[in-house]
């Protein structure tokens, strides 16, 4: 598969590492924070980070923006909706919801990998309306029916 990827603003980001896989069997491309300045998020505070870049999913697929394990088990942070989702007709910049749930502010810097973006494949249903669904002996126990 062929993933391309632009810089959304070449003369002023031409520093950004593109999005990059940081070991052989990553699954994820870390994202970078394109910000001009460093930026403290308070915690219980969202805030709402460039990358510097756009890119071109191919049709079938979406792109999945989730939260670096590391940043979110030793800072606090993570993504206000993870994993959010890039669908394949986007192709504006890839913007990261950042929220703070650490107990202490904490301050990204420019270029500093605080997300990553995930490729899967993506089943597009044909969608049909029945008088009835198939009946299943779960039915329609929502919320901690089955146990907890």
């Amino acid at each position: 598969m062929r993933l391309e990827f632009r810089r959304v603003r070449p003369e002023e980001d031409g520093d950004l590492a593109p999005p990059a896989r940081q070991s052989r069997g990553a699954a994820g491309l870390d994202l970078s924070a394109g910000i001009r300045e460093p930026l403290t998020i308070e915690p219980g505070r969202i805030v709402l980070v460039p990358t510097g870049w756009a890119a071109a999913i191919p049709d079938g697929y979406e792109g999945q923006v989730r939260p670096r394990s590391g940043l979110a088990l030793k800072k606090g942070l993570t993504l206000a909706n993870t994993p959010g989702t890039i669908d394949s007709d986007y192709r504006g910049e890839i913007m990261l919801p950042i929220i703070n749930l650490g107990q202490a502010p904490v301050t990204v810097n420019r270029g500093d990998r605080v997300a990553q973006l995930v490729i899967n494949k993506v089943e597009l249903p044909e969608i049909v309306i029945v008088e009835e669904l198939a009946a299943t002996e779960r039915g329609s126990g929502g919320f901690g029916s089955s146990g907890f």
